[in-house]
């Protein structure tokens, strides 16, 4: 499996790193696209073709997903290579709608994407399978409705996991379990106190996470421009004993 970070900034883009977006690769399969934040279709023609992708959503905030219009405009209409097939999409239930709404041409209307993706919705726990890739989501805790992601590997049994945006939660321990790379947000960096409740991760927490479900390595990530990722990180050192690194955008993994 390659997991590559096409973005991991923040709630908005920075200087240097786009908003949220994780290429996963299975051998000799269609590429699974993590989220599309602003900034990220950039980066995914950099390595990969955006008509042969499939597209996973955590969650619908902005920062996940408004590169998806344009995704779907290069889908539909590259006068060279435009998609083929259609690609599985799977995401929170109201999907359909929300990126109906951000791709509609008129006020109040919902346009479809039935011509180019296959939708299905996360159901909690239940595992979703994509070729080799099987997908299994679980409860965050944010103020929409939101899945951290484990990814296995089904060929290999490597494991992926991915918080997407969350407070922390006892099922982000289970996500990641023994996950062999473990992708989480450490949005508040050293320490959550005084912060908004609901929202977000520090480092702190995510070593926290990373040393309670036995996962082998820690990246953190979803860091905004104004954050400190070196206390991020000594905060997350201090809780994991384990590799921590800091995950920004061409940093690629191959488990």
């Amino acid at each position: 499996m390659e997991v590559r970070i096409l973005g991991s900034s923040g709630s908005v883009s920075g200087p240097t790193n786009p908003t949220s977006g994780y290429l996963v690769r299975s051998t000799n399969e269609a590429p699974v696209l993590v989220d599309c934040g602003p900034g990220v279709l950039s980066q995914l023609q950099q390595v990969t073709d955006p008509a042969g992708t499939h597209v996973l959503f955590s969650h619908l905030h902005a920062d996940h997903c408004l590169d998806f219009p344009s995704l779907l405009v290069w889908r539909r209409f590259h006068p060279i290579s435009p998609s083929t097939m259609k690609h599985d999409l799977i995401g929170p239930e109201d999907t359909p709608n929300h990126l109906g709404r951000l791709s509609s041409d008129e006020p109040d209307t919902v346009e479809s994407f039935e011509d180019t993706f296959t939708f299905r919705a996360w159901r909690e726990r239940q595992p979703e399978d994509i070729a080799d890739l099987r997908v299994t989501p679980f409860h965050a805790v944010h103020p929409i409705q939101a899945y951290s992601l484990r990814m296995e590997e089904r060929s290999t049994g490597t494991v992926v996991a991915y918080s997407g945006d969350s407070d922390w939660t006892e099922d982000l321990i289970e996500c990641a379990r023994d996950a062999d790379l473990f992708l989480c947000e450490a949005t508040w960096c050293d320490s959550s106190e005084g912060k908004a409740p609901g929202m977000h991760m520090s480092g702190r927490e995510a070593g926290r996470a990373a040393r309670l479900a036995g996962a082998k390595a820690l990246v953190l990530i979803h860091i905004p421009p104004w954050g400190d990722p070196e206390a991020a990180l000594d905060a997350a050192r201090s809780e994991f004993e384990g590799p921590v690194s800091l995950g920004l955008a061409g940093d690629t993994w191959r488990l």
